[in-house]
């Protein structure tokens, strides 16, 4: 496939590492000669260094004969522009658009052919909210992951010593709870990944993925560790975009409290925000979590722009008594030096946003893509389609699926019923399926899976 990316940052430059390594064909346009240059020694792509939103420009990042523009550059405006032209000049078949302003997103009719044409819109940051909101959710998990509309999910935990299951294979999961059924996808045991079998034992530390209906969600995890109370009392550092969209989101059901630097902002969140009480300050000052007492607090989350100071806000509250912190990072270089230290969880929102967007450029019916273990694993919902002539999954049991290595059915999503995937189970026309890849090289093995062949009419 031939995508031209606009925008060299985060998620343009980890999202053509993505892509590159799959045998696209990948331009990456951007103003910014150096980042161009890094990208270029490290990977296979071909870069145009200029205005994103210029006919000539995207001429010359070859937009004549692209299947797909992803406009992912720091300014909205650039990245509607460029999908107009894009549109208009070139008939782009494709055309994806980063749009960060809510005044945009809330103008029903704006993004159309007879306005402006752009085919998928990505808000990050409402992206990253519902995210971070599914971890509130749920205390315990480390990432919690929605398919078929929030029917069924695939939760990660952390095993610890005392859960149930915690020495025992996973084949004993079904004695202890007969009447729920899950699905162990993925191990990552001191990050290294195993292919989960009926006999395999779960260790203590070990990171398990499993799938289930999102009704029996609580019950696995607590086969796995104790049930972290649910959270009450919630301080959020930052009321940024995504700091007040998740407030608005949560503050219904718990005590939020924001923290803001800007007395402007506090001043509008103050009018905007139902219950959430707003406090003018800086999150790293002691003397303020002690007032506002920072050891009672069930969850502090740091959703500020500067990586430094959500670090030493979180490691602050931590210190000072809060039970569990989350912190965002944009610096994938970070995430995995703190995650599971002082930090409790450290979200990326460039692994989240990638994962919205693979979902569109991958081939044959697929509803969604969640990009695991800083990319290195992948999660997708596909739809099978055809009958048995035409497709090498329908009419087929799990077992006689030739699935790459590495590769497992979680579930079936089928009518609406959660269907949680065994050997024997046969794939039907129209199901939704989840699979688990531990290493992406496979995608284009199970891409092929779901491409109907020439017989299906």
């Amino acid at each position: 496939m031939k995508i031209i990316i606009l925008g060299a940052g985060q998620v343009g430059g980890t999202l053509a590492e993505h892509l590159a390594s799959e045998a696209n064909d990948i331009t990456v346009v951007d103003t910014d000669g150096d980042r161009l240059r890094d990208l270029g020694d490290r990977l296979d792509i071909r870069t145009v260094q200029g205005r994103a939103s210029l006919p000539t420009i995207l001429r010359q990042a070859g937009a004549d004969d692209a299947d797909m523009l992803i406009a992912v550059t720091n300014s909205d405006e650039i990245n509607m522009i460029a999908c107009q032209v894009a549109y208009s000049m070139f008939r782009t078949p494709t055309k994806i658009a980063r749009v960060r302003e809510a005044a945009y997103l809330t103008r029903s009719g704006l993004f159309a052919n007879e306005a402006i044409p752009i085919d998928v819109l990505i808000s990050p940051e409402q992206v990253v909210t519902n995210y971070i909101k599914r971890l509130v959710e749920y205390p315990s998990a480390l990432q919690v992951l929605d398919f078929a509309e929030g029917k069924a999910q695939m939760v990660g935990v952390k095993a610890y010593y005392g859960g149930p299951l915690v020495g025992h294979a996973i084949s004993h999961l079904r004695q202890h709870m007969p009447n729920v059924d899950t699905r162990v996808a993925a191990i990552y045991r001191r990050d290294r990944p195993i292919i989960p079998q009926g006999d395999t034992v779960i260790e203590a530390d070990d990171e398990v993925f499993f799938i289930a209906a999102r009704n029996n969600i609580r019950a696995v995890i607590s086969e796995m560790r104790r049930l972290d109370e649910s959270h009450k009392r919630i301080v959020i550092a930052g009321g940024g975009n995504i700091g007040e969209r998740l407030a608005e989101a949560i503050e219904s059901r718990y005590q939020v409290k924001i923290i803001e630097k800007n007395p402007a902002r506090c001043r509008y969140l103050s009018e905007t925000l139902e219950s959430t009480i707003v406090l003018q300050g800086s999150a790293s000052d002691r003397d303020l979590l002690q007032e506002e007492n920072i050891a009672d607090t069930d969850l502090f989350l740091a959703l500020t722009n500067d990586d430094e100071a959500n670090i030493m806000s979180c490691m602050l509250a931590k210190r000072m008594g809060a039970k569990k912190v989350m912190s965002l990072i944009n610096n994938p270089a970070y995430v995995d030096l703190i995650q599971g230290g002082a930090i409790d969880i450290a979200i990326n929102p460039q692994q989240a946003t990638i994962g919205t967007l693979l979902t569109h450029v991958r081939r044959g019916d697929i509803v969604s893509v969640h990009s695991l273990r800083r990319g290195a694993a992948e999660a997708i919902e596909a739809i099978a389609h055809g009958d048995k002539k035409s497709s090498k999954v329908v009419g087929r049991a799990i077992r006689d699926i030739p699935l790459p290595p590495g590769t497992t059915i979680g579930a079936i999503i089928r009518n609406d019923e959660v269907l949680i995937a065994h050997d024997s189970t046969v794939i039907e026309s129209d199901d939704h399926i989840i699979l688990f890849l531990i290493d992406k090289k496979y995608i284009r093995d199970v891409e092929r899976l779901f491409q109907v062949g020439l017989t299906f009419f």
